[in-house]
């Protein structure tokens, strides 16, 4: 039944287990109570964040508060105007005002930690740290196996080493959940205003100790649906009439059960092949899919990987160009191939560009390359379909010419100027007529000025940050490049964006086709081979060897009472409940907000399932299927209780970031700030035991949801600040609207390691230390990183033979910054272990630079330390924390 799945993702080798897997130390499924889907017969485990949730933080036991019914809170109406454009997703009515940048919370003269407490008109606030809550998680829940076979279940934090075993829910590594209780009645959702929302990373990857995805091939007739709601048969269906039929556990219809599927139940009721299906007892799995799910009708072919470098002066005096096709040599000896294949099925083309394209015939039967060159860039297309798209491993020798070619046939360039939508647009066209799907790289570094479609003109303006108009820096240009993306879309062409600027380039543009179609965009300020080339080229041997899936789409199906309502991804949506991708690698994640249509039952619970269409590298077509079972309450506590704050600030992070492409900054971090009141008031008035009005009580799963949302107003995006530049905040916009919560996690509160008492030899990295300047020492080495940032930060007082071991220099005076490049190489090769386990652990590798105390680039150091003021007048943790309570005890009163 199940055929030996490949593996571009993870997907099984091993015949499916007959016989239930072992639990690898953890009690196994009890008979008759096994499935998923069923009511646990103990308690849900407590949020990872504490050993009791809801614990105050000042110390006070939590009351099972009854659930509250009755009207929402009533807050003083919001100060100011009503807000321009629509809300931000998630969001109920707007409240109090937030403060506006530079005024954090009262001036607090005691140490931080403690503030005084003037009467009783003071908040008592007590900052939480944020590293100590991460550590505790890895020491409670570290190393252990998380299995998946009780409803609603919160997964350790995402910052914790631990193993899956899949027993019929979905691996967090592919779903998490902003809670993993549902409130029962829209009412309630409303009243707390918790967003509901899932993270769906549906081709995550998985640690190597965990098993790949099982294939499933039921051949011609596919794989089994529900008849009314089309669901994919999954653990939350139940048989009955003896095995002959089903009754689907999202719409309630019921199926007959096909002849070839028909199985015989046991003494509980269960089929006595549960343990041999994956689709019955997997929370994720995948389906062959048949010819009815491709298109017309025909299987697809193997996708096409196009390089497209600009070769304006700019690239060629850099030596970019150069760089690239070097590297492109050994890089296409490792295209990704399907697991235990000898060669990968991927083909490979390429094209140059300036003012005009220049196609290259690379067949193999050719002894040269062949040149041909399209210069009416209005009318697009490929001049040649022969020779083109090529196997690599067959034209290697002429690709090898090619790429030796390259640099030296635009050497003497003085051409400056460039085109962009004809790049892409030949790219599609290139794989229509090959019939395929595929990815292009592109490779540029200006605004595309030269005439022809896609032509852009500088708009950026300072003047209109901070004004009802900053909304428009960062929309994109409509017209050609909305166009190009829906023809990306319907082509299965994926654009990943390498863009070098040297200044304003319009990114929020040019950046549109690759954040509608599943692509990633890099950049590279000022491009220079000596200092950024390792991390360009790094990049680039990630992005062109991660397992991707092409031409895909996905749906969100949802058991009755609740559904997917909103969506933020680098997608594109057709319509209300189909999202496209052109293709979809292990990084990129898909954010999706639920919404009440009706009452959920406690005793059922609620389901939710992705389905997953996609081609696989050796151009077969499959369905990845993950389900989720969560608990319903109307408690609100248990709602509290099952809160993930890592998820909660993935979702508010997209949302506020679409949301400023139709509102003031003003608004969307005024609504940021009531909502976290909102929630934390809701908490303590129905929740919490009574205490006394000027203590901070906090929900335990959501104790440090304020440093993270503090950190979320502070990145460029929502900053409105004319010292940042517009591509970088537009850049870090759309970033993150693809992120998984991992990264976003790591983004908003990066990791500060202190180095200086390493011990190089050993392969564990020091725990990470609070993200603020306090914990910097004169004599201290410490290294910062958030996943798109790294730097070495050395204290004054660095002893000398610190710095002798690691640079290979007598003091700190004699790091000179034109020989850091080298310096840097000696650290990577004392401290690589270290560097590699941080490059390995998050998605987009880091720029790398060396700070030294009180030097100028300091100053880019510090606005990573997210606990202190931020250069651009931003509030302190602790000046937020105490904001946030003031506003609570406004809303209480």
């Amino acid at each position: 039944m199940q055929s030996p799945p490949p593996s571009t993702s993870s997907v099984a080798q091993q015949p499916f287990q007959t016989s239930p897997p072992p639990a690898m130390g953890q009690p196994q499924m009890l008979p008759g109570l096994q499935s998923p889907h069923m009511t646990p017969q103990m308690s849900p485990p407590q949020s990872p964040h504490s050993p009791q949730a809801g614990m105050p933080i000042t110390g006070q036991p939590p009351m099972a508060g009854p659930s509250m019914a009755g009207p929402p809170m009533a807050g003083p109406p919001m100060a100011g105007p009503p807000m321009a454009g629509p809300p931000m997703a998630g969001m109920g009515r707007p409240f109090p005002g937030a403060p506006p940048l530079g005024t954090g919370g009262p001036g607090i003269a005691a140490s931080p930690g403690y503030p005084q407490q003037a009467g009783n008109s003071e908040p008592v606030c007590k900052k939480v740290s944020l590293t100590q809550v991460i550590e505790d998680d890895q020491v409670k829940r570290g190393g252990q196996v998380f299995s998946t076979n009780i409803r609603g279940q919160v997964p350790p934090l995402v910052t914790t080493d631990f193993t899956v075993q899949d027993q019929g829910n979905a691996s967090p590594r592919f779903i998490r959940c902003t809670t993993y209780t549902l409130p029962c009645t829209a009412d309630l959702a409303k009243q707390c205003q918790v967003p509901l929302a899932s993270i769906i990373k549906p081709f995550a990857s998985l640690p190597k100790n965990e098993n790949p995805l099982y294939v499933v091939n039921h051949g011609e007739t596919g794989p089994i649906r529900c008849n009314r709601c089309k669901a994919y048969m999954c653990p939350y269906m139940q048989f009955i009439d003896g095995g002959r039929r089903y009754q689907c556990g999202f719409c309630n219809c019921v199926n007959e059960v096909p002849v070839f599927f028909f199985q015989h139940l046991d003494h509980m009721g269960r089929r006595v092949d549960f343990y041999e299906r994956p689709e019955l007892s997997l929370g994720s799995y995948e389906f062959v899919a048949t010819l009815d799910y491709c298109k017309n009708n025909k299987p697809p072919n193997p996708p096409g990987y196009i390089f497209m470098i600009d070769v304006s002066y700019n690239n060629i005096k850099s030596g970019l160009v150069k760089l690239i096709c070097n590297e492109l040599k050994t890089l296409l000896e490792k295209l990704p191939r399907e697991e235990g294949a000898e060669s990968s099925p991927v083909k490979v083309g390429f094209v140059t560009y300036n003012k005009v394209l220049h196609f290259y015939n690379v067949k193999s039967a050719l002894a040269q390359p062949q040149m041909m060159v399209v210069s009416d860039t209005a009318e697009m297309f490929v001049p040649l379909l022969d020779g083109f798209l090529v196997n690599y491993q067959d034209s290697r020798a002429v690709i090898y010419n090619l790429l030796d070619q390259i640099p030296d046939m635009f050497a003497d360039t003085n051409e400056s100027e460039t085109v962009f939508a004809p790049v892409i647009q030949a790219g599609v066209e290139a794989f229509k007529a090959a019939e395929c799907s595929g990815k292009l790289f592109i490779f540029h570094s200006s605004m595309p000025t030269a005439e022809a479609p896609g032509k852009l003109k500088n708009r950026d303006d300072k003047k209109l940050v901070n004004t009802e108009k900053e909304k428009t820096l960062f929309q994109p240009q409509k017209g050609v490049y909305e166009q190009l993306s829906k023809d990306c879309v319907a082509q299965g062409c994926c654009v990943d964006l390498f863009i070098f600027p040297s200044q304003y380039v319009d990114l929020a543009t040019m950046a549109d086709v690759p954040s509608h179609t599943g692509g990633s965009i890099y950049k590279y300020n000022n491009f220079q081979v000596e200092t950024d080339g390792e991390h360009f080229l790094r990049d680039l041997r990630k992005d062109v060897q991660k397992s991707v899936g092409f031409d895909a789409i996905m749906r969100v199906r949802t058991s009755t009472g609740f559904r997917a309502t909103d969506f933020f991804g680098a997608v594109h949506m057709n319509n209300t409940t189909d999202i496209e991708m052109a293709a979809v690698d292990c990084d990129k994640a898909v954010t999706v907000e639920l919404k009440h249509d009706d009452t959920l039952s406690e005793e059922t619970g609620a389901h939710m399932q992705c389905a997953l269409l996609y081609t696989t590298l050796s151009g077969q077509r499959r369905l990845r299927i993950h389900n989720l079972s969560l608990n319903c309450s109307s408690q609100l506590l248990e709602l509290y209780k099952s809160c993930e704050t890592d998820s909660l600030v993935n979702f508010f992070a997209k949302s506020a970031y679409r949301a400023i492409l139709n509102q003031p900054l003003k608004n969307v971090r005024e609504i940021l700030v009531n909502q976290t009141a909102h929630m934390l008031a809701c908490y303590r008035k129905n929740c919490a035991s009574p205490s006394a009005a000027s203590q901070l009580i906090l929900p335990d799963a959501m104790k440090v949801f304020p440093v993270y949302m503090n950190s979320l107003m502070k990145t460029a995006p929502l900053l409105g600040s004319t010292e940042l530049s517009t591509d970088d905040r537009a850049h870090q916009r759309l970033s993150v609207t693809a992120m998984g919560v991992e990264d976003t996690q790591l983004l908003l509160y990066p990791r500060l390691i202190p180095l200086h008492n390493t011990d190089v030899s050993s392969e564990a990295l020091p725990a990470p230390v609070r993200c603020s300047e306090e914990r910097l020492t004169d004599s201290g080495m410490f290294l910062l990183e958030n996943g798109h940032s790294m730097f070495l930060w050395l204290g004054q007082g660095c002893p000398p033979d610190l710095i002798q071991s690691i640079f290979n220099l007598p003091s700190l005076a004699h790091l000179q910054g034109h020989m850091v490049r080298n310096h840097l190489n000696i650290f990577r090769n004392q401290m690589k272990e270290c560097v590699f386990f941080l490059n390995e652990t998050f998605s987009y590798l880091c720029g790398f630079q060396i700070v030294r105390q009180k030097d100028k680039p300091e100053m880019l150091f510090r606005q990573f330390l997210v606990e202190d003021k931020g250069l651009h007048g931003s509030s302190s943790y602790m000046d937020f924390l105490c904001y946030v309570h003031r506003e609570i005890r406004q809303l209480l009163t």
